[in-house]
Order: structure tokens, then C-alpha cells, then sequence
């Protein structure tokens, strides 16, 4: 994947790595449409060479992405409220459900 951008004012194209956040002008292309890019008469198309594509992700990247996973998989804390703040007192319990009395 590639991402296109245009610089009007400089009359070019510039044809870089994907990128990493959406912008106004910029457009996603695979790679077979950015090998027949062609600009308007006048222009210039800069083709910026990545080599992120032939080193594939580094250790850091993939502690992070289990970091990331590991994280998202950890159930969420439960808060609890102080027994003096309960709105009644428990006298059934099945599983997480909980009967209470108002009295």
C-alpha cells in the first residue's frame, strides 16, 4: 500500500509509504495503481522508496502488539461500593446476581 499526496502549489505528486493518519488530499493506493501513476502535463511525481516492506516488523513491534493484546484481553476492575453506600442488604446470591432488601 501506498499513499498519495498532492502539493498544488509546487505542481507534484508525491507517491510515499502508506500513511500512518487520514489527511485532507492524500489518497491510499495499492501497489499495482502506484506503479501506473501519472500526473497532470507539468507536474512532477516524486515516488519516495520505503524499505519498511522488506525489513517486516522489528522485536519492538511485535512486544508491543502483545503488550497491546495482553492488555485488551485483561478483564476490566470490578469497582465495588463501601457496604455503607449498598442501597439494601444481600440475601440471595447466584453467580454475579445478587437479591437485596430494602429493609
Amino acid at each position: 500500500m501506498l499513499t498519495l499526496t498532492y502539493v498544488y502549489a509546487d505542481q507534484t505528486a508525491v507517491l510515499g509509504p502508506l500513511a500512518i493518519y487520514a489527511e485532507p488530499h492524500a489518497y491510499d493506493l495499492c501497489a499495482a495503481h502506484g506503479e501506473r501513476l501519472s500526473a497532470p502535463r507539468g507536474w512532477e511525481v516524486l515516488r519516495l522508496v520505503s524499505d519498511v516492506d522488506t525489513r517486516g516488523p522489528s522485536e519492538d513491534d511485535l512486544l508491543a502488539l502483545a503488550d497491546a493484546v495482553r492488555e485488551a484481553a485483561r478483564p476490566a476492575p470490578v469497582e465495588r461500593r463501601p457496604a455503607a453506600e449498598e442501597p439494601g442488604r444481600e440475601i440471595a446470591r447466584k453467580g454475579h446476581l445478587r437479591v437485596l432488601t430494602t429493609d
